[in-house]
């Protein structure tokens, strides 16, 4: 073991001394678990992504978990494994059978790519569990889905043995949540598989392929949590969250370059009128003063701005 690894484990085992526990399964996977209220809040991340927090390095259902008073089991991989691994496997098969999950009033599962996979397919163990997972994938088995092309790494990984098809795992949740951005052709594929009565599809247009960072980026991947830790969590409330994007400089270059490509002129000066006005941004007004200089050459007349109400 590196001296990396022994400094990780380490940690793991501190924060879990007094709460919990921190335990290896097998040789590329560990779970920490936080035992604090009956909230609980049921992670699936990689070292990578905790890693890269820059401040704490800590699982992010963990820390949500502990701001809340709420108790946390984060389930972590040393790679992208999507969590295929018989010793995950059998961790859940021990939860199932010690009923771990019945000592909780209310179990959120999350997880983002790989990890959304592994958070779908493993709240089979904990019916009633409410799951949110971003761009998951359902399932990476050719015969269903050798449409994507994207992991190559999983062509000797099983998909078809136990916790195989993630969709089919919902089926005793309370509701699941699926964010995925309908123009990332692939993820919406796969979150078409998942649409049954107990799942609310998401679709966020412009986020990109990695909605955990967009979502981080805005500010309210943290509220989504806490709103489904609270039971209160519902497309309406998402959508009313989703507003932040307006502030989000990914999402609006996203969009703008979207409507740059889509040869949307019109639209495209609108929208850095808008930006450049509230937010101040002077290269969204230089961009929008050259826009609206072509297309006044060309004899297009941009609509005036809307009045705020109050506005004089």
């Amino acid at each position: 073991m590196s001296k990396a690894d022994t400094e990780w484990r380490a940690r793991l085992e501190e924060i879990a001394d007094e709460t919990g526990y921190y335990e290896p399964l097998g040789t590329d996977h560990e779970v920490l678990f936080h035992d604090d209220s009956p909230v609980l809040i049921v992670s699936f991340e990689t070292r990578a992504q905790i890693e890269a927090d820059a401040d704490e390095a800590l699982p992010f259902g963990y820390k949500i978990a502990r701001d809340e008073g709420w108790s946390a089991l984060s389930v972590i991989a040393s790679d992208e494994s999507w969590f295929r691994d018989s010793a995950v496997y059998a961790y859940f098969d021990r939860l199932v059978d010690e009923a771990f999950f019945e000592d909780f009033d209310r179990v959120v599962f999350y997880g983002a790519g790989p990890g959304g996979y592994a958070a779908a397919a493993f709240s089979v163990a904990a019916p009633g569990a409410t799951v949110v997972a971003l761009a998951p994938q359902a399932t990476l088995d050719p015969t269903l889905a050798g449409w994507d092309d994207r992991f190559p790494q999983t062509r000797r990984m099983s998909f078809t043995d136990r916790y195989g098809f993630a969709p089919e795992m919902l089926d005793g949740v309370a509701q699941a949540f699926i964010f995925y951005d309908p123009f990332e052709r692939l993820d919406a594929m796969h979150a078409a598989l998942f649409a049954r009565p107990c799942v609310s599809l998401m679709p966020c247009r412009h986020i990109g392929p990695d909605p955990a960072t967009a979502l981080l980026d805005m500010d309210i991947l943290d509220e989504v949590l806490i709103a489904a830790g609270a039971g209160k969590l519902t497309p309406s409330l998402f959508w009313t969250f989703f507003r932040a994007r307006r502030l989000s400089r990914r999402y609006v270059f996203r969009l703008l370059d979207h409507l740059r490509r889509a040869r949307r002129p019109v639209l495209e000066a609108i929208m850095c009128r808008a930006v450049g006005t509230s937010q101040n941004r002077p290269k969204f007004r230089n961009r929008y003063e050259a826009l609206a200089q072509r297309l006044a050459e060309e004899g297009i007349e941009l609509p005036e701005p809307l009045q705020r109400a109050g506005a004089a």
